[in-house]
């Protein structure tokens, strides 16, 4: 079982809609950001129960700072702002931290992917007893969501949620 608790993804990550992902990513189509957020939060709160199934706070899966800097932008950030806002919860983009500047995780196959981002993580707040929302723009195989999601759980949160974009199909 995953350390983490739940997965929100509007869809699978394959034509056309993987374009959209890559032009927010590295061709700095921002706006497209705001409108994922908007649909996650929608899916979201249609699926929660009752108001206190909502995060406690919102976090972007960190990018490293070689990565940051060529970019310009984090786009898990982009997405992680909006989402809050319309969740009406805080977002932090500070309270985890990538520590290891890992090889790009679409080079590598599952195991290598987790032994690649394991303690590539570190928190900078406290999580005691708190659900963490955690967003990022594409889930493959998990592997870095699993990674923050065990941080942030060893550190006491009760709950992780993951947020992301699209998600690669499992077959």
């Amino acid at each position: 079982m995953p350390p983490f608790d739940a997965t929100f993804a509007l869809a699978d990550y394959r034509a056309p809609l993987d374009a959209l992902a890559v032009g927010l990513k590295f061709r700095a189509q921002l706006m497209l950001a705001g409108e994922f957020a908007r649909r996650l939060a929608r899916l979201a709160q249609d699926a929660w129960q009752d108001p206190s199934d909502c995060p406690d706070v919102i976090a972007p899966v960190p990018l490293a700072r070689r990565r940051l800097i060529e970019r310009g932008y984090n786009q898990a950030w982009q997405i992680a702002r909006p989402l809050a806002r319309a969740l009406r919860v805080p977002a932090d983009a500070t309270l985890l931290r990538r520590v290891i500047e890992t090889a790009p995780q679409s080079r590598l196959d599952l195991d290598a992917r987790r032994m690649n981002v394991g303690r590539a993580f570190q928190l900078t707040g406290n999580v005691g007893n708190l659900h963490v929302g955690i967003v990022d723009d594409v889930m493959t195989t998990g592997a870095t969501l699993e990674a923050l999601a065990r941080t942030l759980k060893a550190a006491g949160a009760r709950r992780v949620t993951n947020f992301v974009a699209l998600r690669t199909p499992k077959n």
